[in-house]
């Protein structure tokens, strides 16, 4: 180092130049001379180029050379001593060697040369830096004497020296650039102030005393007629906006706005006028546009910051917007001599009023631009609506091909340079419709209406603007095929209208303030009665015009208001004639379109669109039960069938494209037009199956396989439904699988193997192909949330129908060895592998055998709390002596008087499903184990039992019912029951005492009291011919004859199960078994008589597969008195309400329609259920889109509750009120029990449905705390509202006679 050249002093002053440049940002933002130094030493720690430095490198270097040897002699003697010693470690090594070297002479010497090195290089380097800033100065001095003829450019600079590029903008610099910008100064001077200006911190001008004189200056400036000179105004108002704080782009803003608003109050010469149009090749124009579209940018951007700053700040830019856009000169002249205002200029830069939507967003910024507008500058909308009312009367004068150029060239990407008077006031209308759109969303924005016109006596009120946006869509212009480009389609009159009113209907409150009323909705549907009368819809009604109006209509529909005005109109008791109701209006359209009924667009290629859009209107009204209620008189679902029928026949007919030949890509696109015309009839169809009658009507069409094929596919490819579906094909899943043949179509359409494929991927195994790249996580719960969605599909699909038809009769496979990558197929598949776990060679084929198992008995005991399924499995497979051989194989015997029951998951779970399955009982009549274990020394004290009987803890006591015949009110009722001189009157009197017992007392009607009022009302009900619905059919069968009739395992399954609980409820004696028996063969052979012969491969046709629980109820209500019971069910039988009652009454019964017999389904699903579904969405809201969030179907429930008389969900006395109450008032009072049961229920319905566990609640739980008579005052609300509709629409079920 001794020899230190100046070639080395160069070197390393390059070295540490390198190395401050590098960390200048960090120490330049230091706050204080210490904190650099810290950072500078601390450099290695926080800069990860440290080691890559040169300099760095040059001293690893030079202490490599100068210590090297001595380190590694120092480390060499270290290492010797410490062999022998216990302790070593390198922390140890580096701390004597660092200590040893520091101590050293070689160190000391080394860093004082060092010091002295670097001594020089920075004094050098100091000395370099004052003369270089001298330099500076004196060109600063040399150039303000000296003013050059041309201005200096952007990238001049003084020195590559960094610290030379920046200085401080003094208040005497910004006075010089005020003095230079005046007009009175050369070109070349004001050029290079304002380039001087522009190259400057936007802080240390904005901090300037003459900065308000500089914004005055500039605007000035801006009507400088050099473009040259204007642009670099712009430039330096772009810079500002970018990079400027948020006060001097606030000012910057104002001050353009205020120089447009006063250039367009100015009387130039080049002022431009409507009929002139604009060429914006004049330079004139060019800088008008410029600024407009710089101030049309800054209003796009300003929304995304000025919530940080206070109202004031926005303030200001809003008022001098709203100032601008505002301003309006004397307009004396004729329409051809027009003034373009701002607003022109703003529409042809911003022509969708995207600056407006972005200011209208935010609350924040909504509620100043409101308040401005109401208090100051309503003119603007006023001229808004001005624009649209013009334009619409233009649309109303002129030929279609007059106005239809003007409205292209807004998308036209090869338009000329010139607009025209017309075309400039159709982008403005197209921006005044984008306003006022935006504006509607909005509460406060619609209460500035009404809007008062120049020259128009009326305001313009909201729904008058509404009116006049519907007209617009089969008034205007619009592109004669919907595959035309998409750049004109946008800007088309008539879809701009469209997306304006879709907007308001994705607004729940706007859509029903603006959309859901009378008169809208008629001006919507003038073009379609004008039509339908034979007449031209309007002058220029189009097949598009057309399409857009219905898929406004079908978006009001998909609005529960908007929905009940199309069903019922405005006035829902008014007299007026109910068929000139939208929904009938459409409907009435929909059906002549599908029979081509209507002349005037046959042959018309867009003439299956037009149908699609339509149905697709019609589908959001017959989607509910409500409005297919109102459309079934149309058959809707016989034209879509037969349209869809024909289209299949045309898409088999269609040649196979041969490629290379000319008609290639014609077939090819022939094909696919029918194929997706073809798939919008199927989804159609399928939106039938969203309510119990609605899926009748799709099984009557025979389509109903072709539907669930369709529905499947769209779902494996995980497509959306419909645009206006909200919960997916869920719900749809739960109503088909309700029946047999839609079970039927949900296994061969694939669905079924699907589910317990992806359900046998989460719970075991999936595909061999499939690659694991991590280990499956370890369940926590029963049920793991990976398979919680297909263990709940399965609960909604396996209803008593389904399994039934897809289990019954069938055996289990039972092999005798299972691959472990066998996959189940079918639901037998899934009882053998996950439920009747048999063999160990089952056992042994499952990889996670306990949490399979698990929710193979969860699934049980839900599909199990439906009886019949109960009994079926139970016939079938011997399931409760499987779970008990499963029990007893989990005792651990410690001596031979002393048995344990094992306590784990599979144990505990199969003690609460054998005590599910064995006890019969509400919800204070028998007891349920937990799932769960509890804390403590006894963490499960229920008794386990691996045989009948079940222990005495399960049970309750239930006490016997005193005879209260002597009660003063049952006395008055049963004596009304003995005076029978007017029959009506005499019915309504008994009606009317049952109502005062029920609610005052009813626990008296019971036991032999409600035996005797049943007998004596029924008796006479079945001799008044105007209370029988059902003819009388003599029944001569004796004991002999019937002794012979067989009944099948189930019903005596059930025989056996009702006598158990009988007996539990000292209801029957010994011996009552035979005498069920007895009365459910007479039962049999008499319905018989009354059935007809059908032809069907559905299994649940051939016979009643279920037990017959109504008749069981009575039996235990009659005593176990055989000959009562079956003499009150002939009796019975005649009345309407046995049809509802008594499901087996009206099995394959000759009283139904033959397709309706055909279809498997009884009238308490697709009457009842219905009716259930679409009342409970009028009075009970919450529960009703509780069901539908849980893809769950209420019908299906109630399905399930009706066909076993509450068995299981009631207590003993609440289903004798059940049955009683229906008796006495009516068959209808059977969809008011239901409601007030989902009434009681709401609460948990809505806890369950967050918990995700819905169906499982409403299935396994009982109904606890709910009693009949508790709510009979809120049946009898619901019987004065709904009464005449239910019991209309009950007595239809029957077959009309000729």
């Amino acid at each position: 180092m001794a020899r230190f050249s100046s070639e080395d002093q160069a070197t390393l002053q390059a070295m540490l130049r390198q190395l401050f440049q590098s960390v200048k940002e960090k120490i330049t933002g230091a706050p204080s001379l210490e904190c650099a130094e810290d950072i500078l030493l601390h450099l290695e720690e926080t800069d990860e180029n440290f080691h890559n430095y040169e300099f760095v490198k040059y001293l690893r270097q030079h202490i490599g050379n100068t210590l090297g040897s001595m380190i590694e002699e120092e480390m060499e003697k270290w290492t010797s001593h410490q062999n022998q010693s216990e302790e070593s470690g390198y922390a140890t090594v580096v701390q004597h060697v660092t200590k040893r070297t520091q101590e050293s002479k070689e160190y000391k010497e080394m860093m004082h040369s060092l010091k002295n090195i670097m001594m020089v290089v920075v004094e050098s380097m100091i000395n370099k830096f004052e003369e270089d800033e001298i330099q500076n100065q004196e060109r600063q001095k040399k150039i303000r004497k000296d003013k050059s003829n041309s201005y200096c450019t952007d990238n001049c600079s003084d020195s590559d020296s960094s610290f030379n590029q920046s200085y401080k903008f003094c208040p005497g610099k910004l006075q010089l650039i005020l003095d230079q910008l005046d007009p009175g100064q050369s070109k070349e001077v004001r050029y290079e102030a304002l380039q001087t200006l522009c190259s400057a911190p936007p802080s240390d001008v904005l901090n300037c005393e003459n900065w308000t004189t500089l914004c005055e200056k500039l605007t000035m400036s801006l009507s400088d007629p050099d473009p040259v000179f204007s642009d670099r105004i712009l430039k330096f108002y772009a810079q500002t906006f970018t990079l400027s704080p948020l006060h001097m782009t606030k000012e910057i803003y104002t001050s353009l706005a205020k120089y447009l608003e006063l250039r367009f109050l100015s009387r130039e010469s080049h002022i431009l006028t409507l009929s002139a149009g604009i060429d914006i090749t004049n330079p004139n124009v060019i800088q008008l546009l410029k600024k407009v579209r710089l101030l049309n940018e800054y209003q796009r951007e300003a929304p995304s910051f000025w919530i940080r700053h206070s109202e004031k700040y926005m303030e200001e830019i809003v008022e001098s917007t709203l100032s601008l856009l505002s301003v309006k000169r004397d307009q004396s002249h004729l329409v051809s001599q027009k003034i373009l205002d701002p607003v022109y200029f703003l529409a042809l830069v911003d022509t969708k009023a995207v600056w407006f939507k972005k200011w209208m967003h935010a609350y924040y910024s909504r509620t100043v631009v409101l308040r401005l507008l109401e208090k100051k500058y309503k003119s603007l909308i006023t001229t808004a609506v001005q624009q649209c009312v013009q334009y619409f009367e233009l649309c109303e004068n002129m030929k279609p091909d007059e106005i239809l150029g003007h409205s292209k060239h807004c998308g036209n990407k090869q338009k000329t340079f010139y607009y025209s008077g017309k075309e400039l006031q159709y982008i403005y209308f197209i921006h005044s419709l984008c306003l006022l759109g935006r504006l509607l969303i909005y509460t406060q924005g619609r209460k500035l209406f009404p809007i008062k016109l120049k020259n128009r006596e009326d305001s313009i009120s909201l729904t008058d603007l509404l009116v006049l946006f519907t007209q617009l869509i089969y008034y205007s212009p619009s592109c004669p095929k919907m595959t035309s480009a998409g750049h004109f389609e946008n800007y088309s009159p008539v879809s701009m209208v469209t997306e304006v009113l879709r907007v308001l209907c994705d607004q729940k409150e706007c859509a029903i303030e603006c959309l859901c009323n009378n008169t809208v909705v008629e001006a919507l549907l003038q073009p379609i009665r004008n039509l339908m009368k034979g007449a031209k819809a309007a002058s220029n009604c189009s097949e598009t015009a057309l399409i857009h109006i219905a898929d406004v209509l079908a978006r009001i529909a998909s609005i529960e208001e908007g929905l009940n005005l199309l069903l019922y109109g405005e006035n829902m008791n008014s007299s007026e004639e109910k068929s000139s109701t939208g929904a009938h209006v459409i409907a009435q359209f929909s059906k002549r379109l599908l029979d081509e009924n209507i002349s005037i667009f046959s042959g018309s290629e867009m003439l299956p669109v037009v149908k699609g859009a339509f149905i697709s209107a019609c589908r959001q009204i017959y989607g509910t039960c409500e409005g297919l209620q109102v459309l079934i008189p149309y058959s809707l679902h016989e034209s879509i069938a037969e349209a869809w029928k024909k289209t299949s026949l045309l898409s088999e007919r269609i040649p196979t494209p041969v490629e290379g030949s000319d008609s290639f890509s014609l077939v090819s696109q022939e094909s696919q037009i029918i194929m997706a015309w073809e798939e919008n009839l199927l989804d159609d169809l399928l939106n039938f199956a969203a309510t119990p009658k609605g899926l009748l009507l799709l099984q009557r069409t025979g389509a109903i396989n072709e539907c669930v094929t369709f529905m499947f596919n769209r779902y494996a490819k995980k497509l959306q439904v419909s645009r206006h579906e909200k919960f997916g094909y869920e719900v749809l899943v739960t109503q088909v699988a309700s029946t047999a043949a839609g079970a039927v179509a949900l296994q061969s359409s694939g669905f079924i193997n699907a589910l317990i494929t992806e359900l046998w991927a989460n719970l075991e195994c999936g595909r061999d192909d499939i690659i694991v790249t991590h280990p499956r996580s370890t369940p926590v719960d029963p049920i793991d949330r990976s398979c919680q969605k297909s263990f709940l599909t399965l609960v909604n699909l396996l209803s008593y129908p389904a399994v039934y038809e897809l289990v019954g009769n069938q055996e289990l496979p039972n092999k005798a060895e299972y691959s472990l990558r066998e996959v189940p197929m079918c639901v037998i598949n899934i009882i053998d592998r996950l439920i009747i776990l048999n063999s160990e060679a089952k056992i042994r084929s499952l990889f996670n055998y306990e949490q399979s198992h698990i929710f193979g008995l969860r699934l049980l005991s839900v599909i199990c709390c439906d009886l019949d399924t109960l009994l079926l499995l139970e016939a079938q497979y011997q399931v409760s002596k499987i779970l008990l051989n499963a029990q007893e194989e989990n005792i651990l015997e410690n001596s031979e008087s002393h048995r344990n029951f094992i306590i784990d998951g599979l144990s505990v779970e199969r003690n609460h499903v054998l005590v599910r399955i064995n006890l019969i009982g509400g919800p204070r009549e028998r007891c349920l184990p937990p799932r769960i274990l509890e804390k403590g020394d006894d963490p499960y004290p229920w008794p386990m039992f691996s045989s009948y009987p079940l222990p005495n803890c399960y049970l309750t006591e239930v006490p016997r019912n005193a005879d209260l015949k002597q009660d003063n009110d049952l006395g008055k009722l049963l004596l009304c029951l003995k005076m029978s001189d007017k029959q009506t009157e005499w019915i309504e009197n008994c009606r009317r005492q049952f109502c005062k017992m029920m609610k005052a007392k009813p626990d008296v009607i019971s036991g032999g009291a409600l035996v005797e009022l049943l007998e004596k009302f029924v008796l006479h009900l079945s001799e008044s011919p105007s209370e029988c619905y059902f003819p009388s059919v003599e029944y001569t069968a004796t004991d002999v004859n019937v002794k012979n009739e067989s009944l099948s395992s189930v019903q005596q399954l059930g025989i056996k199960m009702t006598v158990r609980y009988g007996k539990f409820l000292n209801l029957l004696k010994d011996g009552a078994e035979n005498d069920l028996t007895w009365v459910l063969k007479h039962c049999v052979r008499f319905l018989k008589q009354q059935q007809a012969l059908v032809k069907s491969s559905l299994h649940i046709l051939l016979s009643y597969s279920g037990h017959d629980w109504f008749v069981s109820s009575l039996f235990l209500i009659m005593l176990g008195d055989k000959e009562k019971t079956f003499r009150f069910l002939q009796q019975f039988s005649r009345l309407l309400t046995s049809a509802f009652l008594w499901l087996p009454r009206l099995h394959i019964s000759r009283y139904l329609p033959v397709d309706t017999v055909e279809s498997g389904i009884h009238p308490v699903y697709f009457c009842t259920s219905h009716y259930v579904e679409m009342l409970l969405k009028a009075e009970v809201p919450l529960v009703f889109s509780a069901f539908h969030m849980s893809a769950c179907a209420p019908s299906q429930i109630c399905l399930q509750w009706i066909t076993q008389c509450f068995w299981n969900y009631l207590d003993w006395i609440e289903i004798c009120h059940y049955i009683a109450t229906c008796v006495f008032l009516g068959a209808d009072y059977q969809v008011y029990i239901c409601i007030a049961i989902f009434k009681h229920l709401q609460e948990d319905i809505l806890q369950h449905t967050q918990t995700q566990d819905l169906q499982v609640f409403l299935k396994e739980e009982a109904l606890h705390g709910f009693r009949v008579s508790d709510y009979f005052e809120y049946m009898e609300i619901l019987e004065q509202n709904y009464r005449s509709v239910l019991l209309r629409e009950m007595r239809t079920i029957r077959v009309q006679s000729t």
